[in-house]
């Protein structure tokens, strides 16, 4: 499959769009943040 015909989404922190993973292959529909950095920040931010 190529990259391009890969799903998508919008990082819930910094907007930024990041593209399916293999490693969220079965947790796909739980991933909001395009990294562990912003995943972070959502806790320093919002609690």
């Amino acid at each position: 499959m190529k990259k391009s015909h890969l799903p998508s989404k919008q990082c819930a922190v910094c907007g930024l769009p990041f593209s399916w993973r293999k490693k969220w292959e079965k947790v796909w529909h739980e991933v909001k943040y395009c990294s562990k950095r912003c995943r972070m920040q959502k806790r320093v931010n919002h609690g």
